[in-house]
């Protein structure tokens, strides 16, 4: 059976703010989250098929994220459960003017015990596009398992796709976080990554030459650079082109925002592939991702809250 884009990764519950009780304490939504499926829920929504690698607990908050990864579609039977550690949980506190700080219970979490034995060639049977972060890559267990995935992926000519999500937090330092998001980097042939991002891994100031430095060192095909509210930018074979960010006046959770990006532009390449594309192909497909993310600035969670493909061209259109 074909898949479009198989992900690897965390599925998780983000507990996100909401308001708060009559006797005044904080209020906190469950969410179903976690980067790689945030991604797969946003192609399911361009009608692309999609399917996940991971392990939650067997409690509660597992069985709930896989009836909500199967309700939108995604093809839950790579899901593990893990019997002794718990489903991982996020708590997520919205900073004015809409950016994020995080509080992970993950010590350790269901998504740290997936394993290199949980992985197996079928399961990359007819992808076209292997996606994944690098949460999976903060310890051991789940990093064999993910590097494992890699190579399957390579063997078969898989295309790969890359978005490193950093999370400070999750990682014993910040130098071991560089050397494994710069170990992921040398696999993709597709690249999205952050403003901040890009300063992180690359060690400078200048988006520019951070991406320069990403450039001569690796092989990759497509990065694209996401600048929040300012928009993105795409490079591609020399090729640098710039899509504007679309304003929305009522922002309440940017969570997602960038996975909602990241699906979009793995759908554009699904249908249009990786050779041959031009300055108008590059800027249709970012336009068409900057305004998608956009719109899930508005609502909150994400994987239930990714925004149906008429909504996103209603919005292109209007502008």
């Amino acid at each position: 059976m074909s898949t479009d884009v198989l992900a690897l990764g965390e599925l998780l519950i983000d507990f996100t703010l909401n308001g708060e009780s009559s006797q005044g304490n904080p209020l906190f939504e469950a969410n179903p989250g976690g980067a790689p499926c945030n991604v797969l829920a946003m192609l399911r929504k361009l009608d692309k098929s999609a399917a996940f690698i991971g392990k939650v607990g067997k409690d509660q908050f597992g069985a709930a994220l896989r009836q909500t990864i199967e309700s939108v579609g995604i093809d839950s039977r790579y899901l593990l459960e893990d019997e002794n550690i718990p489903t991982t949980l996020a708590f997520v506190h919205t900073l004015p003017g809409g950016d994020r700080a995080f509080s992970f219970y993950r010590k350790p979490g269901a998504d740290m015990m997936l394993g290199e034995g949980d992985i197996a060639e079928e399961m990359f049977e007819g992808a076209k596009i292997f996606h994944f972060g690098t949460l999976s890559m903060t310890h051991e267990n789940a990093r064999n398992a993910t590097l494992k995935a890699l190579s399957i992926a390579k063997k078969k000519g898989i295309l790969i796709s890359l978005d490193p999500n950093l999370r400070e937090p999750l990682w014993d330092s910040l130098d071991n976080a560089r050397e494994q998001m710069l170990t992921a980097i040398s696999y993709c042939d597709v690249l999205k990554i952050s403003d901040n991002e890009i300063q992180f891994v690359s060690g400078l100031d200048d988006y520019e030459e951070g991406i320069k430095f990403l450039q001569e060192k690796y092989d990759i095909k497509l990065i694209c650079l996401t600048l929040g509210k300012d928009g993105s930018r795409a490079y591609y074979k020399g090729k640098r082109v710039e899509a504007e960010g679309f304003y929305q006046g009522n922002v309440v959770d940017t969570t997602g925002a960038g996975d909602t990006f990241c699906g979009c532009v793995l759908s554009y390449i699904c249908e249009h592939g990786l050779e041959g594309l031009n300055e108008d192909n590059l800027r249709e497909m970012i336009t068409f991702a900057n305004a998608a993310a956009s719109l899930v600035t508005t609502r909150k969670g994400a994987i239930k809250s990714m925004p149906d493909k008429a909504d996103v061209l209603k919005l292109l259109n209007g502008r």
